[in-house]
């Protein structure tokens, strides 16, 4: 698979960048053209870019179209100049796929990530059959800047693989404490817990068996509250799941939004 395209996009007059991996449509893997149009589009969360979701994104889109998107302010897209909300980040995926032609899409969101595509399927639910939650937040019952602190300090000491720190640390460095900081008062207010009740399209909860920031209890209350959830854990990673198990996570989605049969699926190791 050759590296994705990137793509500057601006839409809800923000500027973000999309990370496009398309396969020819000789090459598409299923008969139908309306099944064979359902794209995957992968989100970051907060400080974060496409760049820890790189391994799941070349494992899907060795069978299904998939994008990943560096939201406005973050990796090296421009700094808008003003906090952007939940509901700016979801409109501005919404606007960016559909610029690009992509109308219809399985949404998968990380940690942050996992606020904005619950976002978006509440606003453009027709667009969004499948919604899939990585490591969500922010947990209810933990709901200080400080709990979330110990318990992502807490998962790079003790869960994380020293690739996966150092993508996330160097991020962070790119996106600043400034912006950091601003967003991080947007996801601590945002009540993921309420939001998931009206989402209409299954969706799926998946954590790092180790993960402390999305806790077992938090996730399992969340895959509760939605009206078609389900909860998975992938054993022996934390939170930062999908760039130490994306073999396994890969496996998860596509089962999860049927892109795919188990006889076309081989899994491949996850270095550290």
């Amino acid at each position: 698979m050759s590296r994705p395209d990137r793509i500057e996009i601006e839409a809800a007059g923000h500027v973000g960048h999309v990370f496009a991996s398309r396969r020819p449509s000789a090459l598409a893997p299923f008969p139908d053209k309306a099944q064979a149009r359902l794209a995957v589009v992968l989100i970051h969360g907060i400080g974060a870019s496409h760049r820890y979701l790189r391994r799941l994104h070349a494992l899907l889109a060795e069978s299904v179209d998939t994008y990943s998107i560096d939201l406005p302010g973050f990796g090296a897209t421009p700094r808008p100049e003003h906090t952007l909300a939940v509901a700016d980040h979801a409109t501005y995926i919404l606007g960016a796929m559909e610029q690009l032609g992509v109308l219809k899409f399985v949404i998968v969101g990380h940690s942050m990530g996992s606020q904005f595509v619950t976002e978006a399927a509440l606003q453009q639910p027709g667009r969004i059959p499948y919604v899939v939650l990585m490591g969500p937040v922010v947990d209810s019952k933990r709901r200080t800047v400080a709990q979330q602190t110990l318990a992502l300090g807490l998962d790079s000491l003790l869960y994380e693989s020293p690739s996966s720190n150092a993508i996330v640390f160097t991020d962070y460095l790119r996106c600043g404490p400034r912006w950091y900081l601003k967003t991080l008062r947007v996801m601590m207010d945002y009540p993921t817990d309420q939001k998931i009740t009206r989402v209409t399209a299954p969706v799926l909860v998946l954590r790092g068996a180790n993960d402390p920031v999305a806790s077992t209890d938090w996730s399992r209350r969340l895959a509760e509250l939605a009206p078609k959830g389900r909860m998975l854990e992938i054993q022996g990673t934390g939170h930062v799941v999908q760039h130490n198990r994306a073999a396994e996570v890969a496996e998860a989605i596509t089962a999860f939004a049927g892109l795919r049969t188990a006889a076309t699926y081989t899994p491949q190791a996850n270095p550290a």
